[in-house]
């Protein structure tokens, strides 16, 4: 019964959603609605996955830091894993939910430097937190609620002053004398010089016009007159005047008029105290957060003033107790039963019993992603619907409950809805550059185009036992083709591992079978290569540019014409002459498939050197179509024999002088 009791003040589990982890509000009050229902007005906290990648790391600092300050002994990697689901985050933030989707209490509390953070695993349902989100501005801050000691905070406090021994510090820089209590002034005097004070201050509100509006009746500026701030004016004039009182009366009253004194409680509006009341409703005490929303214009001094001189007015206790007939007509606590109704997640095979290892749709032989385990009491489907993943029944609860799984996964990832963004490594190609950003903008897909680099995928040996062991589950030939269809390799392996101590005892019968060399096969693949007849071939494709435009044959692959186009006649299949609009399957068009520059494979490019041009041309045309043909063979090139060089004989000239023409 009291389990089910839920009170103001209480922090709860809320169910928002029957695949994603329980919401941890703090209910702040219980209201009834008309229809009967209960809802409850609650303060928002969130774990580490509601909020973004930047504040996570900025959170990771934070408790690097008060790991170094507090001296906490070092966990190991899981139990950093699991204290990530344990930490939350404290905002401002106000929301209304149904009090029947409460699933149960949880403890929350402010991290202290005297924690064990490994304590908190330990304890069921129990969370910490040490700074303060604000989902609007998308910020962390420290929560001011923390207890500041240490050196940064505390004074030090200097020796003791031996016997005899003289202060030399200047105490005029260290403090401020405002009242002797050893004076010549006896009590009554002193009282009377009050008397005067408060008199002379209700007469100065009297002679101020913007006090005579505000205080209207003469009770009204003889309250004002006596509060604490005439008190005040009235001791620091008997002070600098040497307690004179005379000096002091003639200060208190000066040529120009009587001195008027006014505190926070006058200075302010009625509209600007409407102000107060509403922020002060709206953030309790957080001053800083008043002044800045409400009253920017008044100093953090002065609205601090204003709050303890407002708590001594008539206008607090009415609010007060205004506060306290409410909380009287509020539901202080509501009781909630046990929700029994079954998860929609929950995998059962139609006509069995709860509790059987599998479902409709599922794999046989699948196992828990978080913990491996293969046997549970009851399966839930956990993670994207496609992925086929499931958890057992306490790592279910660990999951509703923290928000993680209790081992790392790269699946965690992908299972969180709301995240930025999931994991690509379990989304298949087309899904993955739909995400990219170059196909949104078809300029930069050439970016792309071969931006490709080679990855080597490393088996471990267990991945090869499995491959053998579990070939029923793993299915190899079905995978090989469907390569998009995802395998779930935890399962199999945890398969195997179950499998592996029965497989052992029946040892698989291995016959060795002698390997020849490499030479002996390719000998071996030469002699019984089969001889292919030389099919007879058309005329030669001209090379000439000017007979490319000339009509072609359209020939099969013995050089046989087509049938329809027997005797130069096309004949058609269904006893009907062609017409000029129809075509023959000899002139079918061949949509030639354009090749996407991401799609494309890396080129290789052979780069033809002077006299590898200089040999093309002394290949006829049946042998370079050969030499494509067969690429593993040889070209025999019979070179021209190079000219013979004819050497003129010189001839003696005649004469050495040089000829003249004369026109």
């Amino acid at each position: 019964m009291a389990a089910n009791m839920y009170r103001v003040g209480d922090y709860v589990y809320f169910e928002n959603s029957s695949s994603n982890p329980y919401l941890i509000r703090r209910i702040e009050e219980l209201n009834k609605t008309a229809n009967g229902n209960v809802e409850a007005k609650v303060v928002c906290l969130f774990r580490r996955r509601d909020i973004s990648g930047n504040l996570n790391t900025l959170a990771d600092s934070n408790a690097r830091e008060f790991e170094e300050e507090s001296k906490q002994p070092t966990p190991s990697e899981q139990q950093k894993h699991q204290l990530k689901h344990r930490e939350l985050f404290l905002s401002r933030q106000f929301e209304s939910l149904p009090a029947t989707h409460i699933r149960g209490k949880c403890n929350v509390t402010l991290l202290n430097e005297t924690d064990v953070l490994s304590g908190y695993l330990e304890k069921e349902d129990c969370f910490f937190y040490s700074l303060v989100f604000d989902p609007v501005q998308k910020t962390l801050l420290a929560d001011q609620g923390e207890i500041r000691v240490g050196s940064k905070y505390q004074a030090e406090i200097p020796d003791k002053l031996a016997e005899g021994e003289s202060d030399n510090r200047i105490q005029e820089k260290l403090e401020t004398k405002v009242w002797d209590p050893n004076n010549q002034l006896k009590d009554p005097q002193i009282d009377q010089f009050l008397v005067v004070a408060r008199a002379v201050g209700t007469f100065a509100r009297a002679l101020d016009c913007s006090s005579s509006i505000r205080q209207p009746s003469l009770h009204m500026s003889a309250a004002a007159a006596s509060r604490d701030i005439t008190l005040f004016h009235a001791m620091d004039t008997l002070q600098k005047n040497s307690y004179d009182l005379a000096k002091a009366m003639s200060t208190l009253v000066p040529q120009g008029g009587p001195v008027l004194c006014r505190d926070e409680m006058e200075e302010w509006s009625a509209s600007e105290a409407m102000l107060f009341e509403e922020a002060l409703e709206k953030y309790g005490k957080d001053f800083n957060d008043i002044r800045q929303d409400f009253l920017p214009w008044k100093s953090l001094a002065s609205v601090v003033q204003f709050y303890y001189m407002w708590k001594t007015t008539d206008r607090y206790i009415q609010q007060k107790r205004l506060k306290a007939a409410e909380a009287d007509s509020k539901l202080k606590q509501v009781y909630i039963p046990t929700y029994t109704k079954p998860n929609p997640n929950q995998i059962m095979v139609p006509g069995s019993k709860p509790g059987m290892n599998g479902a409709a749709g599922f794999q046989k032989g699948l196992s828990c992603e978080s913990c491996h385990t293969a046997q549970s009491a009851q399966w839930y489907a956990w993670g994207p619907p496609n992925m086929q993943c499931r958890l057992c029944a306490s790592c279910w609860i660990y999951w509703k409950k923290y928000g993680g799984l209790k081992t790392p996964t790269q699946l965690e990832g992908a299972a969180r809805t709301g995240s930025e963004s999931g994991p690509r490594g379990h989304m298949t190609r087309q899904e993955v550059q739909g995400m990219s950003p170059f196909t949104r903008n078809e300029g930069r897909a050439k970016l792309l185009a071969k931006n490709r680099q080679t990855f080597i995928l490393q088996t471990t040996k267990l991945t090869r036992i499995a491959r053998r062991v579990c070939e029923d589950i793993l299915q190899p030939h079905r995978a090989a083709r469907r390569p998009y269809a995802s395998i779930n390799a935890n399962a199999v392996k945890a398969e195997c591992i179950i499998r592996l101590p029965k497989a052992t005892k029946t040892p698989q019968k291995t016959k060795l079978v002698p390997r020849p060399s490499l030479a002996n096969i390719v000998k071996d693949l030469a002699i019984s290569a089969p001889l292919k007849l030389k099919a007879s071939r058309g005329p030669p494709t001209p090379i000439n540019r000017n007979q490319a435009s000339q009509p072609r044959v359209g020939q099969s692959l013995l050089g046989k014409r087509g049938f329809e186009n027997a005797a130069g006649v096309p004949y058609p299949a269904n006893g009907r002459p062609y017409t000029s609009g129809m075509r023959t399957t000899s002139q079918s068009v061949i949509k030639r498939q354009k090749v996407s520059q991401g799609e494309a494979p890396n080129p290789v490019v052979f780069v033809a050197t002077k006299d590898t041009r200089a040999l093309r041309k002394h290949l006829t045309q049946s042998e370079m179509r050969r030499a494509a043909r067969k690429p593993h063979l040889l070209v025999r090139i019979k070179l021209p024999p190079p000219p013979r060089s004819l050497v003129m004989p010189l001839l003696p000239s005649s004469t050495n002088e040089p000829i003249v023409l004369e026109d």
